[in-house]
């Protein structure tokens, strides 16, 4: 028996920066509203799947006045199996829906004494159905522990094969997947979460302006439609509208939350700063029908054995912050890439620019530093 088709919305919120419980019930409850209209708006073709963006409970800083610290985050850390999370679940049991969002700021009872980026999708009959720990956390931006930080040690518990990295579950809607931000700047999440069968893949962001949304230099839009292209897999992507908070101009994330189908194409898109609910039918028997087309198919012709030296050798080092030592700012994790540019440099894929030379380039990243925490705008504690 086939799938029929259905609509997914993603939703664009107005987040406010939380620094307590009732902050994060606010968010909670206008996103509750959101998903209540677009449910009720789209009532033709039901509403099977809705997807919330990144930090849409609890927020996020960054560098300057307002960076927090280890102990900022984590005093509005929530655990998956909070009355947060159980609230959504009551929302997707109520219309017999799927519910994606990520950048939750959440506490493990495995690893208590740090945070993780969480994902998630929680499943029609209100219980968590997919939990996926953001892996390419931005060294620059992001104070949450990856895997990849603790990789053995989280592997002890959770499993570090590629199913239990990238989880994917096979539905009655498809198979859904989930990746956070950052994770979409670069290949291999995707295709790792393509290799183990997703279909639909649920894309949390927390995207910023001066990052670039917009044009000249809209990153946002053309790597997330190579990435759905790639995959041969819808890709539902969802940013914040607009952003209450003293230090961030109003329009930090800007919108342009977009849904792309199965050939890379944008067919909603939402390209203002603010709020909205945007939908689109989901098609997945157009999609497998797509995958059985061998022209230009992107799987079909992947030849590996040429590529397999690219991972030989990590590039950015596993293990930085075993258990009993999270980072506790943003400082201390840019400096794990600093081991990152001693392979990049040492083995020629990168060059120096003029006046320097290979062993002086990890030395940048560590000036870099400290030359911020002299004016402040990076912390030390």
């Amino acid at each position: 028996m086939g799938i029929d088709p259905y609509t997914a919305i993603v939703i664009q919120p107005e987040v406010t920066m939380a620094s307590t419980r009732e902050e994060i019930e606010n968010n909670l409850s206008r996103v509750e509203s959101l998903i209540d209209f677009g449910v009720g708006y789209f009532w033709e073709v039901p509403v099977r799947l809705a997807v919330l963006p990144e930090y849409f409970l609890q927020g996020v800083t960054t560098p300057g006045k307002g960076e927090d610290g280890i102990e900022e985050f984590m005093a509005k850390a929530i655990r998956i199996d909070g009355p947060e999370m159980r609230r959504l679940g009551d929302k997707a049991r109520e219309y017999g829906m799927y519910i994606s969002g990520g950048g939750i700021i959440e506490v493990t009872e495995e690893f208590p004494d740090r945070w993780f980026n969480t994902a998630f999708i929680i499943g029609p009959d209100g219980s968590l159905a997919l939990r996926y720990h953001k892996w390419h956390v931005n060294a620059s931006l992001g104070l949450g522990s990856s895997p990849h930080d603790l990789f053995d040690d989280y592997g002890k518990v959770y499993g570090n094969s590629i199913r239990d990295l990238f989880p994917v579950i096979d539905t009655e809607i498809g198979k859904l997947g989930t990746m956070t931000c950052h994770d979409g700047a670069t290949p291999e999440v995707s295709r790792a979460l393509a290799f183990n069968g997703c279909e639909v893949l649920c894309h949390p962001g927390a995207i910023q302006e001066v990052e670039g949304v917009s044009d000249p230099w809209d990153f946002w839009r053309f790597t997330r439609r190579t990435r759905a292209h790639d995959n041969m897999m819808y890709l539902l992507c969802s940013n914040w509208g607009r952003v209450n908070h003293g230090l961030y101009p109003k329009s930090f994330c800007p919108g342009h939350s977009m849904m792309i189908d199965y050939t890379g194409m944008i067919v909603r898109e939402a390209p203002y700063p603010d709020e909205q609910v945007i939908a689109a039918t989901i098609d997945i028997e157009g999609l497998r029908r797509h995958r059985t087309v061998t022209n230009h198919n992107t799987w079909i012709d992947v030849r590996t054995e040429a590529f397999r030296e690219m991972y030989a050798e990590p590039i950015y080092p596993p293990n930085l912050f075993p258990p009993g030592s999270p980072p506790r700012n943003l400082s201390e994790k840019i400096a794990g890439t600093q081991s990152a540019f001693e392979v990049l440099y040492g083995r020629g894929q990168f060059t120096p620019p003029h006046g320097h030379e290979v062993e002086d380039m990890p030395g940048v990243v560590a000036r870099r530093v400290a030359d911020a925490q002299a004016r402040g705008t990076l912390r030390k504690d």
